[in-house]
C-alpha cells in the first residue's frame, strides 16, 4: 500500500526495516543507541525533504543483541534496591539504563516485525521518534552512572524484560497493549517518585535527566493508545474491550496501583481502560 508523500530516490538511504533489524543485532548498548539515533536522524532528513522512504522488509531477531554484562538474572533473583544509600540509587539508575536499553529495540522491533501490517507514514514517525528518545534516555542514565563510578553492566539486570516482546511477535495490536499501554505506562506511575528520591539526596543530574524521560514517555504511552485505537478502527471493535482482551491474554498478573491518573489521562488513557484490571479498586468504589 502506498501512503502519501514522495517516495524517497532508489539507493537514497536503506528501507527502514533494515535500519531497525541493524539496531537490533547490535550489541553494545552505546553502539546500539548511536545506531538507533543516526537511523532516526536519517528518517526525520528525508521525511522533511517531503520524502516517504520505503519501509521493506526485514528479519529480525527472536531477541536482541546485548552485552557481554549486565549478568541477567530471574526478577527474584535480581537483588532489592534501597534507595536510602548510594549504592541503592546506583543500582535504580542502573535499573532505568536496562529498561531504556530494552525500550530502544521495542520500538525498533515494531518497526521490523510487523512490515505485513499496512500502517500509515505516520506509524513509522512515532515510533522512529520514540525509539530515538530512548536512545537519548539510555544514554542519559548511562552518563548519570559513570558519574557516580559506575557503568551500565556493573550490576545483574532483569532477565525478563523482552518476555513482552515474546508473547506480542505476532500480533500487533497485542503488543501496542502490552509494551506501551501497560509497561511504559508503569514508567509513568514510579517515575515521580524515582526523581524525589535524587531530589532529596542531591543528585541533581539524575533529577534533570528523570524529568526528561518522565516528560517524553507520556508521548510514548500516547502512540500506543493512537495506534491501538486506530487498529480497532480497523476492525470495527471496542478499543476498551480488545485492551483488556489483550491484556488479560499477554500480560501476566494485574496491573498495580497507585497509577498516575493525569498523566496516563494525558497519553490516552482514560481509568476504565487500567483500573478494571487492577489488583484492588479505586477508594470509594
Amino acid at each position: 500500500m502506498t501512503w502519501g508523500g514522495r517516495r524517497a530516490k532508489p539507493g537514497a538511504m536503506k528501507p527502514l526495516a533494515q535500519m531497525a533489524e541493524e539496531v537490533l543485532r547490535t550489541a553494545d548498548g552505546r553502539e546500539k543507541t548511536a545506531l538507533s539515533r543516526r537511523h532516526a536522524a536519517q528518517w526525520w532528513a528525508a521525511r522533511a525533504a517531503g520524502e516517504m522512504p520505503r519501509i521493506g522488509t526485514a528479519d529480525p531477531p527472536d531477541r536482541p543483541a546485548r552485552p557481554a554484562k549486565p549478568d541477567l538474572l530471574d526478577p527474584r533473583d535480581v537483588p532489592r534496591r534501597r534507595p536510602g544509600s548510594e549504592a541503592g540509587r546506583t543500582a535504580i539508575l542502573h535499573a532505568v539504563a536496562h529498561i531504556e536499553l530494552n525500550a530502544v529495540d521495542l520500538h525498533w522491533d515494531i518497526i521490523a516485525r510487523f512490515t505485513d501490517v499496512a500502517m500509515p507514514p505516520g506509524f513509522y514517525d512515532d515510533w522512529v521518534k520514540s525509539a530515538d528518545e530512548e536512545s537519548k534516555h539510555f544514554n542519559l542514565i548511562c552518563d548519570c552512572l559513570e558519574a557516580m563510578g559506575s557503568h551500565y553492566g556493573a550490576l545483574p539486570a532483569h532477565a525478563g524484560m523482552w518476555r513482552a516482546a515474546e508473547d506480542t511477535a505476532d500480533d500487533l495490536m497485542g503488543r501496542l497493549a502490552v509494551v506501551p499501554m501497560v509497561l511504559e505506562a508503569r514508567g509513568l506511575d514510579v517515575t515521580p517518585g524515582m526523581i524525589e528520591i535524587f531530589e532529596a539526596a542531591g543528585v541533581t543530574q539524575a533529577v534533570e535527566a528523570m524529568r526528561v524521560i518522565y516528560a517524553e514517555e507520556v508521548h510514548h504511552v500516547a502512540y500506543g493508545s493512537k495506534w491501538c485505537h486506530f487498529l480497532c478502527g480497523r476492525e470495527n471493535a471496542d478499543p476498551r474491550d480488545a485492551f483488556h482482551g489483550l491484556v488479560r491474554r499477554y500480560f501476566h498478573g494485574p496491573l498495580k496501583p497507585p497509577f498516575n491518573e493525569e498523566k496516563r489521562a494525558e497519553a490516552g488513557l482514560p481509568p476504565d481502560f487500567y483500573w478494571p484490571l487492577a489488583d484492588g479498586r479505586p477508594v470509594g468504589e
